[in-house]
């Protein structure tokens, strides 16, 4: 049963490391990531999962490891539990792997990769599965909202990106697993939501759980929509 979660962007400037010199630019994301984090492992989960976008969909149950040298810099991470062997993690995963090891995080951990034009159903169905997996499960999901907030965003301006962030601030900080489940797969595409996928895991796996949530932060500091929240 699901009983915490946490939902962080993942952009690899989270980490200082990589953003060097513009690194306190993200300083009031990171501390709302670490707080977010932080509440999940307060609620003693028996098992941490991690969720994120990928370019295909990948489980690791024995481990992983990741790194940021595609950024030119010589960081590794790795889960918490387990070994090293198997694919490299994602990058929004690698992000959520240095997010725990950060918050000192020493838990039974698996993580799991969904692709971005995954169909709802199937995502939800993954949810409802992971809620499974034991009588404590906590969530760390990762994903970005619309990449089309300004015109220096990565997919310059669209006037519809502030409205459906707007929409998914509102059910992140309500804990409306309907409203997630409910996001459109080919609007979020068409806004370059990559956290489409992973939030839809988490609608799956909140249904019935009773939480309710907190949003902790909601800006596009690059014209990209990274929310921070908390269900309990």
């Amino acid at each position: 049963m699901l009983v915490a979660a946490a939902v962080c962007p993942c952009p690899p400037l989270l980490v200082p490391e990589v953003a060097q010199g513009a690194a306190e630019e993200l300083a009031d994301l990171r501390t709302a990531c670490d707080e977010a984090v932080g509440e999940l492992l307060a609620a003693e989960p028996e098992l941490l999962v991690l969720v994120g976008d990928g370019p295909q969909a990948e489980v690791w149950t024995e481990g992983g490891a990741g790194s940021f040298h595609r950024y030119g810099v010589p960081l590794g991470v790795r889960l918490p539990s387990g070994g090293v062997d198997g694919p490299e993690l994602s990058p929004a995963l690698t992000v959520g792997a240095w997010l725990l090891d950060r918050a000192g995080a020493a838990l039974p951990t698996h993580a799991c990769a969904v692709p971005a034009d995954a169909p709802a159903d199937r995502l939800l169905g993954l949810g409802r599965g992971l809620a499974g997996l034991a009588d404590r499960v906590g969530l760390l999901v990762l994903g970005d909202g619309s990449a089309r907030r300004s015109v220096k965003a990565p997919g310059y301006l669209d006037d519809r990106a502030e409205g459906y962030d707007e929409a998914v601030a509102r059910a992140l900080g309500a804990a409306d697993t309907a409203a997630l489940a409910g996001l459109d797969v080919r609007l979020s595409g068409e806004l370059l939501a990559a956290g489409r996928a992973p939030w839809q895991v988490l609608a799956g796996a909140g249904e019935g759980a009773g939480l309710s949530g907190r949003l902790r932060y909601a800006e596009a500091p690059y014209g990209v929509g990274y929310f921070v929240a908390s269900w309990s």
